[in-house]
């Protein structure tokens, strides 16, 4: 399976972004998917995660209320809505598929990452 993460840019804070993952091949469209972000030098961090029906997803409190995850199965494509944003949203996005149950922001229990997009928020 390959994901393709895309969407990512330059806004400026206070702005919105929709940031898409394509699935190919396999497309596990019965696991749970996540979204996750990294900056350099730093830990790769949980952001969001979504049930294969879409409805029950988890949130890390930094972006609670201001970001959405979402999926469309019959189009293989996983989406974070991303309004309000703040400088320090700024980071490469992940997406990745949970395979192992357990903690939702424990990121070994993903696989199938995808190649990240980056998202820079101006102050």
């Amino acid at each position: 399976v390959q994901l393709q993460a895309s969407g990512g840019g330059l806004v400026q804070a206070g702005g919105s972004l929709r940031l898409s993952c394509a699935a190919s091949g396999r497309t596990f469209s019965s696991f749970v998917k996540a979204w996750f972000r990294q900056t350099p030098g730093k830990e790769r961090e949980f952001v969001a995660n979504i049930n294969y029906r879409g409805d029950v997803t988890v949130y890390a409190d930094s972006v609670k209320g201001r970001f959405t995850i979402s999926r469309d199965n019959a189009k293989n494509t996983l989406y974070l809505q991303m309004n309000s944003l703040k400088p320090e949203d700024t980071a490469f996005y992940y997406c990745a598929i949970k395979v192992t149950s357990g903690r939702d922001s424990d990121d070994s229990l993903y696989r199938y990452w995808g190649q990240g997009t980056l998202v820079t928020v101006s102050s």
